[in-house]
């Protein structure tokens, strides 16, 4: 059993400060390097850090290569891995310059976390992820049902995501405030939405059709001249759970509450696509979708940057580089295409030239 050392726990408090007040890291990502820095613990028994030698690195990294995941069973992947190791070497790299330990740790002991090339390689490499066509999610959209509430509620979700391109979880924080029908436009203000960053992000309806434009709008208006909610109230409320005439808790139609994650927005997008007869695309995957639509509709590069600055990039190359990528099929063609365009330029001349012959 690991020990556990109090003057370990001390420093790792204070490299957790670190991190979220210097680096402005959120919980999220904290909570992984301390996660990196608890698997390093339990590979040396709970030494303190004070003792750190090298080869406790080697030891390490050798130990992660072999190491099952608890959930899958299988070796960690190599991006775990990677991180993982790229954690340590933050870790250490800052413990370095600390108090009590300068003479302890030196600043280049820190590179025998560092990943192989090789693994850096594989894991910044990008596979391919799947994304649906705009006509797939349209289809997904208007074969959903509308009957209750809460199935117009669901439906209004993938629309809104489709014309916006919000992340799932600052959909689920959005209030109705935060749309202007009018202007058909979407205020994500990082205040009280969970946006990536926290940053505002002023965001237009995407071209994407009328029909689905209006899902949304008339929902808005449901939810105002209907439901009589308040300008602060959730744009996507939570479902009401209640109990039944048999004491039995069942969902009884929306109440006037915030969802606590973005899990029901995920389980609506699984439900929606497997109705309509296709694959499960999760809500962050429409964000490519709306990618592959810009580049195909915008025509000069202040169209694109527009079009990036909607989706809450400040640079191009951020939507380009993260959701631009173009599809294995859709490359096919355009290669194709270009090769039947240069076929048909070289052979002209010579086409021309017969004929001037003949003549």
């Amino acid at each position: 059993m690991s020990r556990k050392s109090p003057e370990n726990a001390r420093i790792k408090r204070q490299y957790f400060e670190y991190l979220k007040a210097a680096k402005g890291y959120d919980e999220a990502t904290v909570d992984a390097h301390a996660d990196a820095i608890a698997r390093f613990e339990r590979s040396t028994g709970g030494k303190p850090f004070k003792a750190f030698h090298i080869a406790q690195a080697t030891a390490f990294r050798d130990k992660l290569h072999k190491e099952l995941s608890k959930t899958t069973g299988k070796p960690l992947s190599k991006s775990t891995v990677y991180q993982t190791l790229t954690a340590m070497r933050a870790f250490v790299l800052w413990l370095a310059g600390q108090p009590g330990f300068k003479r302890r740790i030196q600043y280049a002991d820190a590179d025998y976390f560092k990943p192989s090339l090789k693994d850096a390689r594989t894991v910044s490499s990008r596979p391919e992820r799947p994304f649906p066509t705009l006509e797939q999610v349209r289809h997904a959209i208007l074969t959903m049902q509308a009957e209750t509430e809460i199935q117009r509620r669901d439906r209004a979700i993938v629309a809104f995501t489709l014309l916006t391109g919000a992340r799932d979880r600052a959909t689920v924080t959005l209030q109705l405030r935060d749309v202007d029908v009018v202007e058909c436009r979407v205020v994500q203000d990082g205040r009280h939405v969970a946006t990536k960053f926290g940053k505002t992000i002023e965001t237009w309806f995407s071209p994407v059709g009328a029909d689905i434009e209006n899902i949304v709008i008339d929902w808005i208006g449901f939810l105002r001249s209907e439901k009589l909610f308040a300008e602060t109230d959730p744009l996507f409320p939570a479902t009401l759970i209640a109990q039944d005439a048999n004491r039995r808790f069942v969902a009884q139609g929306l109440s006037r509450r915030f969802w606590k994650s973005a899990d029901p927005v995920r389980t609506i997008f699984r439900n929606a696509f497997e109705r309509a007869g296709l694959r499960y695309f999760n809500p962050h995957s429409l964000r490519n979708t709306l990618t592959q639509l810009g580049e195909r509709i915008c025509q000069t590069p202040e169209a694109m940057k527009a079009w990036s600055q909607n989706l809450g990039h400040e640079n191009v190359a951020t939507t380009l580089n993260s959701y631009g990528r173009v599809a294995a099929y859709r490359q096919g063609e355009l290669i194709r295409s270009m090769g039947a365009q240069r076929e048909a330029e070289t052979s002209a001349p010579a086409a021309v030239q017969h004929v001037q012959s003949v003549v």
